[in-house]
């Protein structure tokens, strides 16, 4: 081989030839360079977004769920929940957060509330926390993952499902704090509580359709993770945690429904404050727009997976 087309080889092929191929094959969307250290030839096919076969996904997210369980126990760890002060602090954050409101309240239409509306008042805030919980730590757990989305092969939608699993059982100590704030406001038991099982299972899907949804955003809109905590207390207050739902003007009551959480809160305080079944209305609408959310926000995120480490 003359010494002239090794140092050809070397060096990679001449610029016209280079130029030559790139109109030939610059149409097709693919793209090559000469490595200058092996002269090895690599091409690079364009990234295509899209859904994946949807059934062997969801085959695959479930027969990997012990991945995300344990993201989210190591999560817990790192926020200390399985030391007793963690665990403290896990019952003591919302018991002020309602003590607060409650006199915020109070302060605004005095000698009109009693231990029944405290109790409303600690309901209403478990159940949205558990939302806004997972929606916080979704919108950050795919950048944070940057490092285990580059080196390793799962489904991406395990990410934000195990931050829904880490609000959940934040979620679950709270009902055992309710409890006796139940007894002290002489509120019934009855049978109808047994419909806290769908509504929390409502809260669940909705929740988990948020967190997708702001996990993959913030991918795109890395702005997003700041500007989300006030979203999240604007919507608080345009729910019924802070009063009844029954208190709504009648010009508000439009509020409620373009609301996704309001029907399942307002179902929530009619089982547990007034011991009735929720409305139909309520359930329906509720559960409408937690499958809708759902829905929505999976196949968003499902399609823009692997769109991410190119972008993190």
């Amino acid at each position: 081989m003359s010494t002239e087309t090794q140092t050809s080889r070397k060096n990679g092929a001449p610029a016209a030839l280079r130029r030559s191929w790139f109109r030939r094959n610059g149409a097709a969307g693919t793209r090559t360079r000469d490595d200058e250290f092996t002269s090895q030839h690599h091409v690079y096919e364009p990234h295509v977004t899209g859904l994946p076969p949807l059934r062997s996904y969801v085959s695959e997210v479930w027969r990997r769920r012990e991945f995300a369980l344990e993201l989210s126990r190591t999560r817990l760890r790192a926020q200390h929940f399985d030391t007793t002060f963690g665990q403290l602090w896990l019952i003591l954050n919302p018991l002020l957060l309602a003590g607060v409101y409650f006199v915020l309240v109070d302060i605004i239409r005095p000698n009109s509330r009693g231990w029944a509306f405290f109790a409303h008042l600690m309901a209403g805030l478990f159940a949205y926390y558990f939302v806004s919980n997972a929606m916080r730590e979704g919108v950050k757990v795919v950048v944070k993952s940057s490092g285990l989305i580059l080196n390793t092969a799962f489904p991406r939608a395990l990410l934000p499902v195990s931050s829904v699993i880490t609000a959940f059982v934040r979620f679950l100590p709270t009902l055992v704090v309710y409890l006796p704030f139940h007894v002290i406001a002489g509120l019934p038991f009855t049978l109808h509580m047994l419909w806290i099982i769908p509504i929390v299972a409502l809260l669940t899907v909705l929740s988990t359709g948020l967190a997708m949804f702001v996990a993959a955003a913030q991918v795109y809109f890395r702005d997003l993770s700041s500007f989300l905590p006030y979203v999240l207390r604007v919507w608080l207050y345009v729910s019924p945690v802070l009063y009844y739902a029954k208190q709504v003007p009648e010009r508000y009551k439009w509020l409620l429904d373009i609301n996704p959480l309001a029907p399942l809160l307002t179902a929530w305080s009619d089982v547990l404050n007034f011991g009735r079944a929720p409305a139909p209305r309520d359930i329906a609408l509720g559960a409408a727009w937690a499958f809708a959310l759902f829905v929505g926000g999976a196949l968003f995120y499902i399609s823009r997976e692997r769109d991410f480490a190119v972008r993190l």
